[in-house]
């Protein structure tokens, strides 16, 4: 069966998170182990311990989660299981790098690290706000948002009429004033940054600085990017390190690549990660699909049973 792995993004942290996985597989033990050991410091314990506080910011969140997701693929890796294609919501794509061969986990752990410390800098706290539009169409958002003054964009298209906008925080607050009178559903969401917006600039910056000096190797498995929503087979290793640094001020075009991924015939859908918000947008395109998550034990071993099956 033709099988996408979705890895994680931003938002999907919970204390706890990994542990069994750690517990239970040497495989992921070894995955914690080295994340500790590239960061400095213990952080598969404030996976598995907390404090929130501390698992919520930026930095600790983007590695924490990225650790948790490649912990399960290096499960998958070590049973000889082999996906038809991966991709990753916003920090995911990292974990999807890792999964196809260009990036190595410690190298990817460490820029993730980085990445979350410069888009928390490049904005002052309360500068920058997200809200999520529900029952609203592109052309009504992209209206929206160009009709306030300031910075204000579609920044994350997860599935049909829903779409997250990013920018200025009055910005943001109009336009979701606009498309409520419209009759959308909005809701403004916790963010610590406005994320996939022109106001993370500095950030994008910083990091383009220290991917240039990662090694990016080879793809083993075709990835779809969530600045184009595009199927990559074999690109170049500066091409990928320009995805990544575009998709810090560019849109997630997480609609787009999971329909282009069911257009390429793709039957199953496994997230990897903490909880399981991937599939969530997988059902608004793709309801009758199979779905699992690794991100509880019953999940893991529902796959599992799959691969030994197969």
């Amino acid at each position: 069966m033709k099988t996408a792995l979705l890895f994680a993004g931003q938002a999907t942290q919970v204390v706890g998170m990994g542990r069994d996985l750690y517990d239970r597989f040497p495989e992921a033990r070894a995955v914690f182990q080295a994340a500790d050991e590239a960061l400095g410091e213990p952080l598969s314990r404030l996976c598995f311990e907390g404090p929130a506080e501390a698992l919520d910011l930026t930095a600790n969140t983007q590695p924490a989660v990225l650790t948790v997701a490649c912990a399960a693929w290096a499960v998958l890796q070590a049973r000889g299981f082999a996906p038809t294609v991966v991709a990753g919501h916003s920090l995911g794509e990292y974990g999807a790098l890792v999964a196809a061969g260009a990036l190595a986990f410690e190298d990817a752990v460490r820029l993730c690290r980085r990445r979350g410390e410069y888009m928390q800098a490049a904005v002052p706290p309360g500068a920058g706000a997200m809200a999520a539009i529900q029952r609203a169409d592109d052309a009504a958002i992209e209206a929206a948002c160009a009709a306030v003054e300031g910075v204000c964009t579609p920044a994350v298209f997860n599935a049909p009429k829903l779409t997250v906008i990013s920018g200025d925080t009055a910005a943001v607050e109009a336009a979701s004033a606009r498309l409520a009178e419209q009759g959308a559903l909005v809701i403004p969401l916790k963010v610590s940054a406005p994320f996939h917006c022109e106001r993370l600039a500095p950030a994008a910056e910083r990091l383009a600085a220290d991917l240039a000096a990662v090694p990016v190797a080879p793809l083993r498995l075709p990835y779809v990017a969530n600045v184009d929503g595009a199927w990559h087979g074999d690109s170049a290793p500066e091409a990928i390190r320009q995805r990544l640094v575009a998709q810090v001020v560019g849109a997630v075009r997480w609609r787009q690549t999971l329909a282009l991924m069911i257009e390429r015939g793709i039957e199953r859908f496994w997230h990897l990660g903490p909880g399981r918000a991937n599939l969530t947008h997988v059902k608004r395109q793709a309801r009758r699909a199979p779905m699992e998550t690794t991100g509880t034990a019953q999940g893991m071993d529902a796959i599992l049973a799959e691969i030994s099956g197969s």
